[in-house]
């Protein structure tokens, strides 16, 4: 008896045509970290609705991700709105949360607890002071080992 398939063409042919015309299962891809990352770091108003929707579908299935967003975007409006002094509160539910990178980030917060809060709370800023230093750091660099005093003097004069 010889072995085989014994029906016709067509019949072969029917088949695979009703498998290719049928709809496949659609296997969405899981977003990728650096885009769950953006969605929790933007302003949840400039966000799309569907990136909208993803993020929660993401928070609902990871408590670790909704805690972090959570914490992420309360600090996001202390610093925006310069509320410094809710800073302890927020170090303590940081702290009661099961989240390692950000109990290194509170450690490091609570160790120059009074200088952060100041900085939250106070409306004056030194980032043009570090601009400058920055600016003159980078002409050092490019002229090490080039020139005495003079060039990098005359550089840092030029630029301001």
């Amino acid at each position: 008896m010889p072995l085989g398939y014994q029906g016709s063409y067509q019949r072969v042919r029917a088949y695979l045509r009703d498998k290719r015309t049928s709809p496949r299962p659609v296997n969405a891809r899981p977003p990728t970290p650096r885009t769950v990352a953006g969605w929790i770091l933007r302003r949840p108003d400039t966000l799309t609705e569907t990136e909208q929707l993803q993020l929660k579908a993401v928070r609902t299935h990871c408590p670790e991700i909704d805690a972090l967003t959570r914490h992420v975007r309360s600090f996001a409006t202390m610093l925006t709105a310069r509320q410094g002094e809710r800073l302890p509160d927020w170090l303590d539910a940081v702290r009661q949360d099961d989240l390692p990178t950000l109990h290194t980030l509170a450690a490091g917060i609570g160790r120059d607890r009074d200088a952060v809060i100041a900085g939250l709370t106070q409306p004056w800023s030194s980032g043009a002071v570090e601009g400058h230093v920055n600016l003159i750091k980078m002409l050092k660099r490019q002229t090490y080992g080039r020139a005495g005093l003079s060039l990098p003097r005359k550089r840092v004069l030029l630029a301001s």
